[in-house]
């Protein structure tokens, strides 16, 4: 396999951040020899989140076996993915903002016609549902654990108790149609073709308030992995968690 350099749209502080947590698992678990040091094991997992590339071009590239890529992405997946706040943690930042945007969007994943609970007839694919909370400016703040691509966002958001977290912090949330019914936290957009003129003004209003959160995903999308994931469904939500970390380590 041919090799050429590349690099990689993310600044070394991730990368030492990255190395550093590394650096103290190794140190946990008693390690004293591996193929690749810490920094460029970091390097490894950033490419393959980042730029998507597989495990086998990852082997050519830093020259050691594909098993030892997927122990090494694992590993660091698992490291990241216990620091990623939970919905409790990340409502103490949460509650110091003027509101807050939510919003779903449908990771896609490799998987065939008969299996039903991933597939999404919203988005005519199969993919994993995951919710997202933004602040006003339309920063990532928190992602949800992944569920499957049938499930409706209002269905989720309720599972994953986030309608209720602000309902508790009396915090108000902006949301589009697909949480209609939510409840009083939540607002949404009036529905119908014909609407009154006061009832198309808040409309407007509602959607430029709401549509910074479309960078979130956006944000989220960068991380090329997520764009097509060919892993366990039991997987995306710590390759999820991990890309929190990363990306609020390098903000």
């Amino acid at each position: 396999m041919l090799v050429y350099p590349s690099s990689i749209d993310l600044s070394t502080r991730t990368l030492r951040f990255l190395a550093g947590q590394l650096t103290a698992r190794r140190q946990d678990i008693g390690t004293r020899w591996r193929r690749l040091p810490v920094a460029r094991q970091a390097l490894l997992v950033l490419a393959h989140l980042r730029c998507g590339d597989t495990y086998a071009q990852l082997a050519a590239g830093f020259g050691i076996g594909i098993a030892t890529v997927y122990r090494y992405i694992r590993e660091v997946i698992e490291v990241l993915a216990a620091l990623a706040p939970t919905l409790t943690e990340a409502m103490k930042t949460i509650r110091t903002k003027a509101f807050v945007i939510l919003d779903g969007t449908l990771l896609p994943i490799d998987r065939i016609a008969a299996d039903t609970p991933y597939y999404s007839g919203k988005h005519k694919r199969h993919g994993m549902n995951v919710q997202v909370l933004t602040d006003p400016f339309g920063r990532l703040l928190w992602a949800s654990p992944a569920l499957p691509g049938s499930t409706h966002d209002l269905t989720a958001a309720g599972q994953h108790g986030i309608i209720d977290a602000l309902a508790a912090a009396g915090l108000t949330c902006w949301a589009d149609k697909a949480y209609q019914g939510a409840g009083r936290p939540v607002r949404v957009p009036f529905r119908g073709r014909h609407l009154k003129r006061w009832k198309r003004r808040h409309n407007t209003t509602h959607a430029k308030n709401r549509c910074v959160g479309e960078q979130a995903l956006a944000t989220l999308k960068g991380w090329r992995l997520l764009r097509k994931l060919r892993c366990s469904t039991n997987r995306i939500t710590n390759i999820v968690k991990a890309v929190l970390v990363l990306h609020h380590a390098s903000a």
